[in-house]
């Protein structure tokens, strides 16, 4: 769905991510670490009728990516979102949703990181220790490569790709030969309403749509580049997400509600054998692949927000296409950490921070499609793809229920600095400023002299 952008140009923008590295980016935000775990815990919720909930989902995000996609190339800034919606809606709602997805990124990929450790733990054992230790590794790997800038990233980000496609596909091509239609009856054993509880567990699956915004400017022709990547990573990710959900459901039947490794067994039926190893590796891939397309994209986006005043000035170097947001890296990375570290103190496992991140998300999307129903030209087809996300962006927000209230908390916050920096700013100015002197009358001189 190429929208006619008349304010977009295909002439080079100094940046240094292809179509090709830019699809990567884009598979290994979306397809994320939803394919470990989410098509067992969605047949738990709904059976076979789960499927439903994934193509639900995959359609939904096609206008979704879409919308996102015709403002990145017609907007190509490191703020992403937050750059639309200050274009459409002002200062204020830049900065809340820049806060919302800026601080949704740590506890999502704490959340990730963890969901990537429980495989590996799975394989060599050690508990929660082994599972802890696996996740701060992720975050360390993640956190240095993004430090030697977006051109590493973005061929590193490739090769997981590559090798994620390659092994899901292997994998699912392998064990369909084993697969019992009649693991698909009954289709709705806990009736056709279970599928909407089913598909708010999917929201994270697809969150990601609006990540590789934020990095629009480093694409080589962003208005050409930048629209390629998405609507082929639409067609990668939809299509793996429904080929693993179904063989899931197909070749491991009852037993995948009751799966902690469904992808692992996936591979144990195909491969024959103990696969944990081989699913232990996918889960790195998979984990790897996501933080490591969120720590970028949040990177950029901590670097503009503290150009235009959202943040503190001291982390706004790397805001400029080309160069490497370190100081917002660094922010990033540590609130990843403290996510972690705060998890596994508590004992509250990950289901917190999904939905919290969850909530986060959503909140952005809705001011997102708001922006470009407001700015991509009426009657194009990026306008027509913002006014189709809209529906997609309702139905998330009945999902996402009492946890939208994280993201309005965030809003508060983000409000609230805006106007204390202004104050900051207003009496700095007042300081640098010397006072003016009362003008001297007539009977003053006349005084002075005598």
């Amino acid at each position: 769905m190429l929208a006619r952008m008349s304010e977009a140009t295909s002439e080079p923008s100094g940046g240094t991510l292809s179509a090709v590295q830019g699809t990567a980016m884009y598979v290994g935000a979306v397809l994320g670490t939803g394919v470990i775990a989410l098509p067992a815990l969605a047949a738990e919720k709904a059976g076979p009728a789960s499927l439903l909930a994934w193509l639900a989902l995959v359609v939904l995000s096609a206008p979704l990516a879409a919308a996102f996609a015709a403002l990145g190339a017609r907007y190509p800034d490191a703020g992403g979102v937050s750059t639309y919606a200050r274009k459409a809606f002002g200062e204020r709602a830049s900065a809340v949703v820049g806060w919302c997805f800026y601080l949704a990124v740590p506890p999502g990929a704490a959340a990730a990181a963890l969901f990537g450790g429980a495989y590996v733990s799975s394989a060599v054992g050690g508990g929660t220790t082994t599972t802890t230790v696996t996740a701060a590794g992720l975050m360390v790997v993640v956190t240095g490569a993004n430090t030697m800038g977006l051109r590493v990233t973005g061929r590193f980000q490739f090769m997981l790709a590559g090798l994620l496609v390659t092994l899901l596909l292997i994998s699912v091509a392998l064990s369909l030969p084993k697969a019992d239609t009649a693991n698909l009856e009954p289709f709705a054993p806990h009736g056709w309403s279970a599928v909407v509880p089913a598909a708010a567990l999917l929201v994270w699956s697809f969150a990601g749509w609006e990540a590789i915004t934020h990095l629009a400017g480093e694409f080589k022709r962003p208005a050409r580049d930048l629209p390629r990547a998405t609507y082929s990573a639409v067609v990668i990710v939809g299509t793996l997400y429904l080929l693993v959900a179904f063989a899931v459901i197909v070749v491991l039947g009852a037993g995948a509600s009751h799966s902690d490794a469904p992808l692992g067994d996936l591979m144990a039926r195909g491969l024959g054998g103990n696969a944990r190893y081989l699913a232990a590796g996918a889960a790195l891939l998979l984990t790897t692949g996501a933080m490591n397309a969120y720590y970028a994209g949040a990177a950029n986006l901590g670097a503009a927000l503290a150009r235009d005043g959202a943040l503190p000035g001291w982390m706004s170097r790397g805001s400029v296409a080309g160069e490497v947001p370190r100081r917002s890296l660094a922010v990033v990375s540590a609130l990843s950490f403290l996510a972690l570290f705060a998890v596994e103190l508590t004992g509250l496992g990950t289901e917190p921070l999904v939905l919290l991140t969850t909530g986060s998300f959503v909140a952005v999307y809705a001011v997102g499609v708001a922006a470009a129903v407001r700015l991509l030209p009426k009657g194009t087809k990026g306008h027509a793809s913002a006014l189709g996300a809209c529906v997609a962006v309702a139905a998330l927000l009945i999902m996402a229920g009492l946890y939208l209230l994280w993201p309005l908390v965030v809003a508060g916050a983000a409000l609230l600095y805006l106007r204390l920096n202004r104050r900051r700013r207003a009496l700095a100015e007042q300081a640098v400023v010397p006072p003016v002197p009362p003008l001297e009358t007539a009977a003053d001189a006349q005084e002075a002299a005598s």
